[in-house]
């Protein structure tokens, strides 16, 4: 079949400790809002709030190689860019309705992300009741690092996350800290959605989200999983 225009580019992430070109390609990006207690508080929200998603195309993915530094254009439109860093799940298998007993069955591995947001403008919408795609959805604004597979890196509740910015710690934390772990993440977005090979699950960030500005550097890390190192650019 030919296509009539250039068929877009997918993106595709490396993986470490795999084959040199082993790589793990992006089919949807999904993001769980509000999903660590001190976040939802600084977000003026507090408690167990039953969990809620929001979709990143896949070309928002901004990838960055192993032991680069990757470069993020400061976005359009806005005046106040946030940084988010977040464990990001690989999906392996797919499948609906996914028990959460059954559900870590289904990832394939781990890598560590950043949710960049226009906070001004997903402020607004928030305001006008309307969609925060333009506040969470732009070009690059789901910058990651290569992944590691399940059964080569190990997940607990003692799993430091951790982001700094110009090398001040900014954001610091535990995963043990999710509201919703990732086992009921993959039970509700199961519930709404089918799950693929390919997907990708942000999981949720800690406290401490703030402006970036160009010229920052940002450093994000989960122990056991990898690191990521991010400069914005005009």
């Amino acid at each position: 079949m030919s296509h009539v225009i250039p068929a877009p580019r997918a993106a595709v992430i490396p993986v470490r400790g795999e084959a040199a070109d082993a790589s793990f390609p992006v089919r949807r990006v999904y993001c769980v809002g509000r999903n660590y207690v001190e976040h939802a508080i600084e977000m003026g929200f507090t408690g167990r709030e039953p969990p809620f998603f929001f979709l990143k195309p896949a070309d928002n993915v901004l990838v960055v190689a192993e032991g680069e530094t990757g470069r993020m254009h400061y976005p359009s439109l806005t005046k106040s860019l946030h940084h988010e860093v977040e464990l990001v799940m690989a999906i392996g298998k797919g499948g609906r309705d996914i028990a959460a007993a059954d559900a870590m069955d289904h990832v394939w591995g781990y890598g560590v992300g950043l949710d960049m947001t226009r906070r001004d403008l997903q402020g607004q919408m928030k305001k006008e009741g309307r969609p925060w795609e333009i506040g969470k959805s732009f070009e690059q604004s789901a910058p990651i690092g290569p992944l590691v597979s399940a059964a080569n890196c190990s997940i607990t509740p003692d799993t430091k996350i951790e982001l700094k910015v110009n090398g001040e710690v900014r954001q610091s934390s535990v995963i043990g800290k999710l509201i919703w772990s990732m086992p009921e993440i993959i039970e509700h977005v199961s519930k709404a959605w089918t799950l693929e090979p390919g997907d990708l699950i942000f999981t949720g960030t800690p406290e401490g989200v703030a402006a970036v500005v160009a010229g920052d550097l940002l450093e994000a890390s989960v122990d056991g999983v990898g690191s990521l190192r991010l400069q914005i650019v005009d």
